[in-house]
């Protein structure tokens, strides 16, 4: 039996009146853990619905696709929900909805939750061999819809995955002391924290499957209109762990600096002649 169900397998589709009050049993549980708040849901869903999400599971890049190969996300691409199969497409429209809102409040204790019609930087997620995602705390503000970053919802698509391939998800402490929580990527296995500055999370493990098989979740994120006008935005913020060979991103230090001391008329025309 798994923790949610899906009623409308069709359409992946919630019952609404099932997932009032969902969320609320776990709501200590979240806010209780450390190093920030969170929580792991084994035999999360409906498999089947998950089934199909592996059978759609794109094979290249789509229009809205994104690739890395950097010293912080390495063999990474993302693909858009919007050029899935229908029934794959309802089922990610459907963690946007009211019910799954209202279960991610009731868990969370953030009220006013918004979801991303966009899905920036969400959808399908995959690391193909070798590929890893450095530790790092998520960029903090929506563009388009002015809105603050408050959780990660991830839902992990990989069966018999072991802890030797890589991939597990990294929780570290605020300091970036050490790692205060270790999790495999297992199929069905769905992980929700709350994101800010401090909340350093990651897979710096390279993915090393015995089968060459890649890291397959699905990320989703959601927002509160409480963006305030005077907070400073910022992109993903690397860190590297101590005594590994982890690559600082100077890339991005270079622009924090630069926009922190340079007059916004400056900077809109370096960004216009291409030298952010």
């Amino acid at each position: 039996m798994s923790y949610i169900e899906i009623s409308d397998l069709e359409h992946g589709l919630f019952d609404a009146e099932a997932m009032k009050g969902k969320g609320g049993d776990l709501h200590d549980a979240y806010v209780s853990a450390t190093p920030f708040p969170h929580i792991m849901i084994d035999d999360f869903i409906t498999p089947s619905i998950l089934e199909a999400c592996l059978e759609a599971f794109p094979t290249r890049p789509d229009p809205d696709s994104q690739s890395f190969d950097r010293a912080q996300e390495r063999y990474k691409t993302s693909y858009n929900p919007d050029y899935l199969s229908p029934r794959v497409r309802s089922f990610f429209y459907s963690l946007n909805s009211r019910p799954f809102i209202e279960f991610l409040e009731n868990m969370t204790g953030i009220k006013g939750l918004i979801p991303d019609p966009y899905f920036l930087g969400g959808g399908f997620h995959e690391t193909f061999e070798g590929g890893h995602l450095s530790v790092h705390a998520d960029f903090n503000l929506h563009g388009p819809m002015k809105l603050e970053r408050r959780l990660n919802l991830l839902i992990y698509l990989n069966k018999d995955w072991k802890a030797d391939y890589g991939g597990s998800l990294e929780l570290w402490d605020e300091k970036m002391t050490r790692c205060v929580e270790t999790i495999e990527p297992k199929f069905n296995r769905c992980v929700v924290f709350s994101t800010n500055a401090k909340s350093f999370h990651g897979h710096p493990a390279p993915i090393r499957h015995p089968e060459k098989k890649s890291r397959r979740s699905i990320a989703l994120y959601y927002y509160t209109a409480t963006w305030d006008g005077k907070a400073r935005p910022f992109t993903t913020q690397f860190k590297a762990r101590p005594k590994t060979e982890d690559k600082v991103d100077w890339t991005v230090r270079r622009d924090e600096i630069m926009r922190d001391i340079l007059p916004p008329i400056v900077m809109r025309g370096l960004r216009r002649l291409g030298l952010r």
